[in-house]
């Protein structure tokens, strides 16, 4: 199979400064660097928020991660954030990468980063690799494992993992409808939707309730790592957003990203993943099952899944105001203000089919 979680040259304006770097962890974590050797830095292709880059030494491979050029978001890039997150949630689950330095000091690449170890597989980005053919039972079994993961995550003991201090659990969901309203308006640009009638139904539809998990905020097909048969995952990627909430709010982020079949043609060309190969399960079974795995009771999924739509368009937008400001010349966000007004006309569809 051919490994898609490869590393290719820097895109042009994003280079980091490796002989600076070099210097920085030959200092403070010699570890990483021999003596007598030098950082080469190439750059991993996806991602839409925080930039990473593979670093190799004398045969060597980790992963560097740093905010993304031109950003002014900082708690959604908060790399000591991160990297707390994964010195503590490590000990504790298993799909956590191992994270090896955090660096604050923003002279020796421009922005604060981290290095952790690499985790070698499979990463499934809009479409498979050409040379994977994906029987149906194997798309079930695929997505049974990415959902069981995610489970796994949210039953995992907050206070066993030294987690209870990274996040507030009370008021959580006023918190993200609250802030996620306010996001989307700083970030509109002319040319989207004003999504008014979506944000004042989400704050009408509140539902109160009090879960206590680790969640990762920004849990997806890309963010996971396979194994070469796509039949177990054997890491998770980006805990930049990961916090301690509501994990039914985790869920339904997810499943914005959960494109099938039958959904209008607008929604299914902006896909992120192959979810809508045959075989995969639908959002109903995976809620199903993410109702049979953590034993949660989810009485207002449409809340649930309108945020989720409703959150995403914010996140695209706020990338999508960087492009057009000029503060990123990435040509993949060209297009991301027409996927906003997709997820906003699908929010306008969830609302209307819960009425």
């Amino acid at each position: 199979m051919t490994d898609i979680d490869s590393a290719t040259d820097v895109r042009e304006g994003e280079a980091l400064d490796a002989a600076a770097l070099t210097a920085y962890c030959r200092e403070h974590a010699p570890e990483l660097v021999p003596a007598a050797g030098d950082i080469e830095v190439r750059q991993f292709p996806g991602g839409a928020s925080n930039l990473t880059y593979l670093l190799v030494v004398d045969g060597a491979e980790y992963v560097l991660r740093r905010p993304p050029f031109g950003s002014n978001v900082a708690s959604a890039h908060d790399m000591g954030r991160e990297y707390g997150v994964l010195s503590r949630l490590h000990a504790v689950f298993d799909p956590a990468p191992r994270p090896i330095l955090h660096c604050t000091d923003e002279s020796v690449i421009g922005a604060e980063f981290y290095i952790m170890a690499r985790l070698r597989g499979v990463i499934l980005r809009r479409d498979l690799p050409a040379d994977v053919e994906l029987s149906k039972a194997g798309a079930a079994r695929l997505c049974e494992q990415l959902l069981d993961v995610q489970a796994a995550l949210h039953t995992t003991d907050v206070d066993a993992a030294g987690m209870a201090d990274f996040g507030r659990p009370e008021g959580y969901i006023e918190r993200q409808i609250g802030g996620w309203n306010k996001r989307y308006r700083n970030a509109r640009t002319d040319d989207v939707a004003d999504c008014e009638t979506i944000m004042d139904w989400l704050d009408a539809r509140m539902p109160d309730v009090q879960r206590r998990a680790i969640i990762h905020n920004d849990y997806k097909l890309d963010n996971v790592v396979f194994d070469a048969d796509l039949t177990r995952i054997v890491g998770v990627l980006d805990w930049e957003m990961a916090t301690v909430g509501d994990p039914v709010m985790d869920f339904g982020c997810s499943m914005a990203y959960w494109v099938q079949a039958d959904d209008p043609q607008p929604l299914i060309d902006i896909r992120m993943g192959p979810t809508q190969l045959p075989g995969m399960l639908t959002r109903d079974e995976m809620l199903a099952r993410y109702r049979e795995k953590t034993g949660f009771a989810i009485d207002d999924w449409p809340f649930y899944r309108v945020f989720g739509l409703f959150r995403l368009a914010a996140i695209l937008q706020q990338i999508y105001k960087r492009y057009v400001e000029g503060k990123t010349q990435d040509e993949r966000f060209a297009g991301f203000g027409q996927a906003v007004n997709v997820l906003a006309a699908q929010c306008e569809r969830e609302i209307r089919a819960a009425a």
